[in-house]
């Protein structure tokens, strides 16, 4: 069995935090990073404002339904850490994103341990990010189009790569 973790990066919306912490969970991820300025649910000894927490908190619960319960999550600003990290556990890191480097998602044979990162809604992942991705996958466009919702491709990428 792969085991597949999933990086958050930079992401605004407590919905598409939600919807994606949902999806992660229903197809078998057990653990997810929120790194950079991603919005994240509250946590057990959580820094921010009560009021603050509790409002991002309600508005990924809407989406996630729960999921955030069952699903490990870690929470870092720094997402270089991270990386460093899960590079060092043997994790190969592969980025959903268009780009030169990238290969077919369904061309893809993913390694059996990886951490798959999806970026910022609208500027995607960063080039400094990308350079340190031993593989870069992507979701060929059919439609008129460029991308799709961060949880929808990362729907598309993690079910494809759980096979």
């Amino acid at each position: 069995m792969k085991k597949i973790i999933l990086i958050a990066h930079n992401l605004r919306s407590t919905h598409n935090v939600g919807s994606l912490l949902r999806t992660a969970e229903g197809l078998g991820v057990k653990e997810v990073y929120l790194t950079g300025y991603t919005p994240y649910p509250a946590l057990t000894n959580d820094v921010r404002l009560p009021h603050l927490s509790q409002k991002i908190d309600s508005q990924i619960h809407k989406t996630a339904l729960g999921a955030e319960k069952h699903l490990v999550i870690t929470v870092s600003p720094d997402i270089d850490s991270v990386l460093d990290s899960l590079a060092t556990k043997g994790f190969s890191l592969v980025a959903l994103e268009q780009h030169q480097r990238a290969v077919d998602l369904k061309n893809f044979k993913s390694p059996p341990a990886f951490a798959l990162i999806v970026g910022n809604e609208i500027e995607g992942i960063a080039p400094d990010i990308l350079s340190r991705c031993q593989f870069i996958i992507e979701i060929p466009m059919k439609g008129h189009k460029e991308s799709f919702n961060v949880v929808q491709a990362a729907a598309m990428a993690l079910y494809t790569l759980m096979l």
